[in-house]
């Protein structure tokens, strides 16, 4: 059987690497190198803000829910899968990161509605309602056996929206590939009457306080290491 292919280190470019806005005298021999293990631009832009390089891989990951299967505990059983699915093509010392993130409207799992029909239909649901949005962060670095997951609740209210509102949205920002259709990075915050959590960041797609902390307990402490390579 063919061995799967490993992901290259981080100063080989790949087609699916779009290199951060940093030095690229971050990529230090000292240090694990970082792998991202989603193609979202929304985590992608958002770990780009730690200013640490990192490669982007695609993981290969049924995102199906199980029979049953509670809103909170999907996201973390997809975020540690994705997390796992990229760690398993990586030959050299490398910390991946994967994340899910499921919207949790009064027990009901809301994901991406991937068209126009479905994000109406999740909207109108999300009318006036109040519901909780579960990002799962998964840190796992092979070489040392480390693996950590945790979820950051974000509780939002949605505003009374009326059907015109609904269709303006959608029309403007086409938020098909986002967790309840909510693109709160954008115009999708006017959905919005209020927000409730300990790390804003995770709203978007990938909790940054956590990613912080956890990337520090797997052995990359990014100050340290930023003042190391600056």
């Amino acid at each position: 059987m063919a061995q799967p292919p490993s992901i290259p280190p981080a100063d080989t470019p790949t087609s699916a690497t779009e290199p951060p806005a940093v030095t690229p005298a971050a990529a230090h021999a000292a240090w694990p190198r970082l792998v991202l293990g989603s193609t979202s631009v929304y985590r992608r832009e958002l770990l780009t803000r730690l200013r640490w390089p990192f490669d982007v891989a695609r993981p290969e990951v049924d995102e199906t829910p199980l029979p049953g299967e509670a809103p909170a505990a999907l996201a973390t059983r997809l975020a540690l899968t994705k997390a796992r699915a990229v760690a398993a093509l990586c030959a050299d010392d490398a910390l991946i990161i994967g994340s899910d993130q499921v919207a949790n409207l009064h027990g009901q799992c809301l994901g991406k509605p991937g068209h126009a029909e479905g994000a109406r239909a999740q909207l109108r649901a999300m009318s006036g309602q109040q519901l909780v949005f579960h990002t799962a962060l998964s840190v796992v670095r092979p070489r040392t056996g480390f693996e950590a997951t945790r979820v950051v609740d974000v509780t939002v209210q949605v505003r009374a929206l009326t059907d015109a509102e609904i269709d303006t949205y959608l029309a403007l920002e086409q938020p098909f590939d986002c967790a309840g259709s909510a693109k709160v990075e954008a115009l999708g915050i006017t959905l919005l009457a209020a927000v409730h959590s300990d790390d804003p960041t995770a709203l978007i797609g990938l909790p940054l306080i956590a990613t912080h902390q956890m990337l520090a307990d797997a052995g990359l402490p990014l100050l340290q290491a930023l003042a190391t390579v600056a």
